[in-house]
């Protein structure tokens, strides 16, 4: 007797992301597996008096999404924060940063995210400007990038900052011409200290930061408070579809948290964690990212690649860059990583069998990251590594083919070309319009044969994967003469589905819909191919099963 289904989703438009059978109208799960996709018939044979019934609706179904991108923790800490997005104007900032004041008076650091650089318009977004907003109370705010931060004098006194102080290489504290900290920081280690001052006392960006564990180990409440933070990110995972990511920093105490909740009720989220590798580490200390991938390595909560940043980003000219930036004699930015140093870690770690995830956002610093791929693959000979360059938001047409000759995968961001998150300026004023035509070129590197998979990089963009799909159907022409990089919806699905999963080696167990496979999906709450690509994002999350449980479900 065939076993019979704990849940099936029937009355569905099942897209199913599986070639050998694209289409479905009804899905039974048993346990954490899908036991069959097909017709209503098909499906309806696996029912019992207990199986739990989902009317879709007509609504489409889809394997749940797979952000493979993104900060979990970070994340998870900022929803509690204070949004900029939308916003422009000195008036408008400062109303809302005033308000978010008097509504917490306790807070030691008032923290804003997705300020845009040019956030207030005509007025110099530096401290001086930021004293006229909030003159007494520390204030710091975040670009949207999450990799520049501007404070106000307060907040610079209360770090150590406003005189200076020695940061690591790549990283910069802006000095004004009075010889202080004009209030503009660069990078991580360049307001390090402020992030230490939030609510989380800085362990939520410890995992980008350092890559290591809390200096001084939290104590019981911190770990507790830092768990429940997790658990509200998970959460919001699970409301948007999201079944499983790809968390792009990382370190053990990150580790422990995420495998407390699976303990104690089960991760609602599978969760994919990173070892980080910075500058100046010694290749000694693959040994504790071998260590972390032997006691983690289940189906909800695994470590098993290695993550590093070659640059910075493009709007603080910090993004390694082959020539100058356009306008800025001798500015090309610095890559983080020289290429002895990198091609040494990367054949060490492709030797160990570990992916690796590069963050390379300028043309120069993408170079790079594939000279290391292919100095590993000269060491240690061919193998699926399935290495990954994140981001490739500026790329030199004679890297384009080297992609899919190197069996590299092309991560990126739908939501991070110029739209609606991202304003164009001043990001085609720095790179210039030649470099602008191969920018985020997504159609043009899958025309070469090579492998995407779509992200959102949350919390530096909107978490929602439909956001994700939209920006990726709506794309404008970055120039009359540049190429079209619209994506088809299935294409867009599929980089938040099908895609995820080849990029995490998961291709046989999830991404699809197909008996055999994890039961991780999503119910939409519409068709989401009768919807116009402006419109794809209007649709929400029904439902989103993870492991065979419902771990979301809509308010009727």
């Amino acid at each position: 007797m065939a076993q019979q289904a704990d849940l099936i989703i029937e009355n569905a438009r099942v897209l199913t992301m599986d070639g050998a059978s694209p289409r479905a109208e009804a899905l039974a799960i048993g346990g954490d597996r899908l036991l069959a996709v097909g017709t209503h018939e098909e499906v309806a044979e696996l029912r019992s008096a207990s199986t739990e019934i989902i009317d879709a609706d007509g609504a489409t179904v889809l394997p749940g999404f797979i952000e493979s991108h993104m900060h979990i923790f970070a994340g998870s800490t900022q929803l509690d924060s204070l949004s900029l997005a939308g916003l422009a104007g000195f008036d408008a900032v400062a109303g809302a940063v005033r308000r978010r004041s008097e509504e917490r008076p306790g807070e030691r650091l008032l923290v804003a995210e997705q300020a845009q650089y040019g956030i207030l318009g005509g007025e110099p977004l530096d401290r001086h400007t930021l004293d006229r907003i909030l003159p007494a109370k520390p204030l710091a705010l975040y670009a949207a990038d999450h990799h520049t931060m501007w404070a106000n004098t307060a907040a610079l006194e209360a770090a150590g900052l406003l005189r200076g102080a020695v940061v690591p290489a790549g990283s910069e504290i802006v000095i004004g011409p009075d010889g202080l900290a004009g209030g503009e920081l660069r990078e991580f280690g360049a307001f390090e200290r402020l992030v230490e001052m939030t609510a989380c006392g800085g362990r939520d960006m410890l995992g980008l930061s350092t890559g290591r564990d809390p200096a001084v180990p939290p104590m019981d409440a911190e770990r507790a408070a830092d768990r429940d933070v997790l658990r509200k990110g998970l959460a919001y995972c699970a409301s948007l579809g999201i079944t499983s990511f790809h968390n792009m920093d990382g370190n053990r105490y990150q580790l422990e948290l995420l495998d407390d909740i699976d303990r104690a009720e089960g991760l609602p989220v599978r969760a994919r964690m990173c070892f980080r590798m910075l500058p100046g580490m010694p290749l000694s200390d693959f040994a504790e990212a071998v260590e972390q991938r032997r006691r983690w390595s289940s189906s909800r909560l695994t470590m098993d690649f290695v993550k590093m940043f070659m640059d910075g980003v493009v709007e603080s000219t910090t993004a390694f860059m082959l020539a100058n930036y356009s306008g800025r004699p001798g500015v090309s930015g610095e890559a983080l990583f020289g290429q002895a140093e990198f091609d040494a870690i990367c054949i060490e770690a492709d030797r160990l069998g570990f992916q690796i995830a590069v963050h390379a956002i300028g043309d120069g610093a993408v170079r790079r990251t594939l000279d290391g791929y292919a100095a590993a693959r000269r060491a240690n000979g061919v193998r699926d590594s399935r290495h990954r360059v994140e981001h490739i938001e500026v790329l030199d047409v004679r890297d384009l083919p080297r992609f899919a000759e190197l069996g590299v995968i092309a991560s990126m961001q739908p939501t991070h070309a110029a739209g609606p998150v991202f304003p164009v300026q001043p990001y085609a004023s720095l790179i210039g319009p030649e470099r602008l035509r191969l920018s985020f070129a997504w159609q043009t590197i899958r025309e070469t044969g090579a492998r995407l998979a779509f992200a959102s990089d949350w919390p530096v963009a909107p978490l929602d994967p439909l956001l994700g799909v939209r920006a990726a159907m709506t794309r404008t022409r970055a120039a009359d003469d540049a190429p079209d990089q619209r994506q088809t919806l299935l294409d867009a699905l599929a980089g938040f589905t099908a895609d995820g999963a080849y990029a995490e080696f998961a291709e046989d167990t999830k991404g699809r819909l197909r008996a055999g496979l994890l039961a991780d999906v999503v119910v939409l709450s519409g068709d989401v191919e009768s919807m116009t690509p402006e419109a794809v994002d209007e649709l929400k999350v029904a439902c989103t099963i993870c492991d065979g449980r419902v771990v979301y479900r809509a308010r009727a």
